[in-house]
Parts: structure tokens; C-alpha cells; sequence
């Protein structure tokens, strides 16, 4: 089987359409393309046409999670999730109405995207987890207790919470008053301390908090 054309895509000029015997088969990245070799006139076997195909999915879903890492910090487990969703087979109407499957990119593939972004550093649980506590509603204001369930949801190992929390200067009696400053003409002190409860906040803290308000 043989290469018979390449072309940059009209969308994207950094990736080809890459056509086998006169048919597309894959597309690839200028970089893929100058590593791979792939020329006009190459022939392959259907198994190295495979492996072909197998590193057009990579470049593709690789661009894809770089700008899901690049949007912010995320988690380890949040960019595995994110990886494992395209590995699922999604259904489809096309233009005709016609039910279509399109099938997902291989389990080797989405592992090999989630070692090349921690090889490059995009995946660091410290320093998401620096990133979260830093800019948690930190005008709004958010107990360390809620900040510490968020972090463990999001698949943060406790000991990591925990050594960013100890170096980090934001403590619960700061975040009372910032919610207190934009909940108090809203809430009777009942309803406030109810409200303060129910975001994590320890009933000692509260109380005196709003004691020293009061004072």
C-alpha cells in the first residue's frame, strides 16, 4: 500500500491529510510527519499502516490534552478521567440522519499522552494542589476542611493536602470575616452561623469571630 498524497488540512495547517492508494487514512502533525518519515510514493505493510494510525491518534488527542492542561492546573486523576472519556465509543447522527459509531483512541494511547504531559510536567499533584489552595475563592472565601474534601475528590494523595496547607498563610478565622463582609447584611447571626457551618467552618471559629465583629 502506498502513499499517494499529502495535503495540509484547510482548518489546521499544522496537520496533513494523509491519503493511502488514493483514499484518506489518517492525518498527522508537521513534527509527526518529518519524524515518521512519511513521504509521497512510501509503501507500507497494513500492520506499520496501523502503527501509523496509532501515532495520528496520539498527535491528535495529545494537541487536545495539552490545551485541557493549559486551560488551568488539574490533578493527576482529573487528566486521566479527561483521557479515559476518549477512549469511549461516542454514536452520532451524520448530515444523512444516518446513526453512526465513532470509535475512541486505544487505552496504549491515552496512557502514552498522560506519561508524555507528566514527562513534560503538565501533571504535578503539588503543584495543582498549591495552585487550588492559592486561588480557591480566595476573595470569597472557603474553609480548609472544604478545601481539603475538593482536593481529595479531585484524587490528591492526603499527605500532599497536607504540606500545602502547613505552608500556606490561609487559615479559617481570615476566610469567616471575608464571607461574613458579603453574607452579613443578608443573614441574622443565626442564620450566618448556620451558613458558615454548612461550609465546613468549626462553631468555636464562628462564634468568635463574630464576637470580635461585634466587639
Amino acid at each position: 500500500m502506498k502513499i499517494t498524497d499529502i495535503s495540509v488540512q484547510a482548518k489546521n495547517a499544522d496537520r496533513v491529510n494523509v491519503s493511502v492508494d488514493g483514499t484518506y487514512k489518517f492525518s498527522l502533525d508537521i513534527f509527526q510527519l518529518s519524524q515518521l518519515g512519511v513521504k509521497i510514493g512510501n509503501e507500507y505493510t497494513e500492520e506499520e499502516l496501523a502503527e501509523l494510525e496509532a501515532e495520528s491518534q496520539f498527535g491528535k488527542l495529545y494537541s487536545r490534552a495539552l490545551e485541557y492542561t493549559l486551560l488551568r492546573p488539574h490533578s493527576a486523576r482529573e487528566i486521566r478521567d479527561y483521557l479515559w472519556k476518549k477512549t469511549v465509543s461516542k454514536r452520532y447522527k451524520s448530515r444523512s440522519g444516518e446513526v453512526k459509531v465513532k470509535d475512541g483512541v486505544s487505552n496504549e494511547v491515552a496512557e502514552r499522552v498522560f506519561e508524555r504531559l507528566q514527562a513534560k510536567g503538565y501533571i504535578d499533584d503539588r503543584k495543582f494542589t498549591q495552585f487550588w489552595v492559592d486561588h480557591r475563592n480566595q476573595r470569597k472565601g472557603t474553609s480548609v476542611r472544604k478545601l481539603v474534601l475538593e482536593l481529595r475528590k479531585k484524587g490528591v494523595e492526603q499527605d500532599i493536602i497536607n504540606e500545602t496547607l502547613e505552608s500556606s498563610s490561609r487559615n479559617d478565622g481570615d476566610e469567616i470575616l471575608k464571607i461574613i463582609a458579603k453574607k452579613r447584611q443578608k443573614y441574622d447571626d443565626e442564620k450566618l452561623i448556620q451558613y458558615l457551618a454548612r461550609q465546613g467552618f468549626r462553631y468555636d471559629d464562628i462564634k468568635s469571630a463574630l464576637a470580635n465583629l461585634d466587639r
